[in-house]
């Protein structure tokens, strides 16, 4: 009759053993925070981190978008625009709180394409400049504007990677050790879209406030998003009867996964266009049109043993195309640092389980046919497309 008691105050005894630890940590936690650690030492300097976000320019002057990331609350006391100092107002205020974010109006007429400084002084006398490359009004998020980085976006995204859709008849020719070039060739190109968004995202999160850890981003959505399509793959075999349903499924993670590395190259020409680098924006439209050519032939290559609709080659065009225009649009309007780091760590990882997937496939079709998975044939064509996605990223560099 006594079980159900010795039960339940195990039940407790165990809940408190779990959380015993925590009670300590907290405590010693708050201990160090009301009474220190026993060491005084007097600070050498202060330590104040100041990020400014993104420079907005108006008929007015300009609109600075800071972030206090510093460890301590910091006072904003004096502007420099120019090498002279400026009055300026602030809002909320110009003392900002830890991981507080203000709006600094500086009235100021800038002059069209030229190059502009603006330092930031706290009141402990530390600098924080910004730049203005090329100086042009901010482009204001109405329907035109959306309309015309939309159309930008469609002839980066959508109409590349539909021409290269157009080399699935051609390609249906192919014999079977053809068919595993093919799928060879496109191990090549996501290796080297892999490989590249890492670097992208690298560059992007070191630019970002050093408090969110933008680099440690990058890695963190990489493994995890490749962790996650892999459990997600491994859950759906059961359930998976048919091979070819599986080989469709890879062509849409592989759209998926180029969605996600175009959506970084619509954020590279929305900001270049918004920040009046319009050379530079047509320029990479050119180049990366032409560099995305290449990846409708990876899309539609675990295909070719399929009897795909046309609805599903459209599917597949919008699916890794399209956030090229989504790209466009956050890069003009609404650029952050952090949040494209962490975007490219899970496309990265978005395409290096595809790479997986489609090696396992190569595998897969060698031991049916009694060739071996690294072949000659195979070799040459990793190669091919490492080296034509290489040359082709040539023209959006130079």
């Amino acid at each position: 009759m006594q079980v159900e008691p010795v039960q339940a105050f195990n039940r407790k005894t165990n809940w408190f053993l779990g959380i015993l630890p925590l009670i300590l940590l907290a405590g010693i936690i708050f201990g160090i925070v009301k009474w220190g650690t026993g060491v005084e030492e007097q600070q050498a300097a202060p330590i104040e981190v100041l990020n400014i976000e993104r420079i907005l320019l108006t008929n007015e002057g300009f609109e600075v978008k800071v972030l206090n990331s510093g460890p301590e609350k910091l006072t904003i006391a004096q502007i420099v625009v120019d090498g002279a100092f400026w009055n300026a107002t602030f809002s909320p205020s110009p003392v900002i709180e830890r991981f507080g974010r203000a709006t600094v109006y500086i009235p100021y007429p800038w002059v069209e394409g030229d190059l502009h400084e603006i330092k930031l002084i706290t009141e402990n006398s530390l600098i924080f400049v910004g730049e203005v490359p090329a100086a042009m009004k901010t482009p204001v998020a109405d329907v035109n504007r959306f309309l015309q980085y939309s159309l930008i976006g469609f002839y980066v995204g959508v109409i590349p990677v539909g021409l290269g859709l157009l080399w699935y008849p051609y390609m249906r020719r192919f014999s079977s050790k053809g068919i595993q070039a093919v799928l060879a060739f496109t191990v090549g190109l996501l290796f080297f879209l892999a490989i590249d968004t890492i670097q992208e995202g690298l560059e992007l999160g070191a630019l970002a406030p050093g408090t969110f850890q933008g680099t440690g981003l990058v890695w963190f959505g990489a493994v995890l998003s490749f962790l996650f399509l892999l459990a997600v793959d491994q859950s759906n075999t059961k359930k998976s009867k048919m091979i070819r349903d599986n080989e469709k499924a890879v062509s849409y993670k592989i759209a998926g996964g180029i969605g996600l590395h175009n959506l970084g190259e619509g954020l590279a020409i929305g900001a270049a266009f918004a920040s009046g680098e319009a050379a530079l924006g047509t320029f990479l439209i050119i180049g990366f049109t032409l560099h995305n050519i290449t990846e409708g032939i990876g899309i539609a290559a675990p295909l070719l043993k399929t009897q795909p609709t046309f609805r599903t080659f459209l599917t597949l065009a919008i699916l890794g195309g399209a956030p090229a225009i989504l790209g466009t649009w956050i890069g003009g309007f609404v650029f952050n640092q952090t949040l494209a780091a962490l975007f490219f760590g899970i496309g990265a990882g978005a395409i290096a389980q595809v790479i997986y997937v489609i090696l396992k496939m190569i595998m897969r079709d060698a031991k049916a046919i009694g060739a071996p998975s690294v072949s000659w044939l195979n070799f040459s064509s990793v190669t091919l497309g490492i080296v034509l996605m290489y040359v082709t990223a040539l023209l959006v560099n130079f």
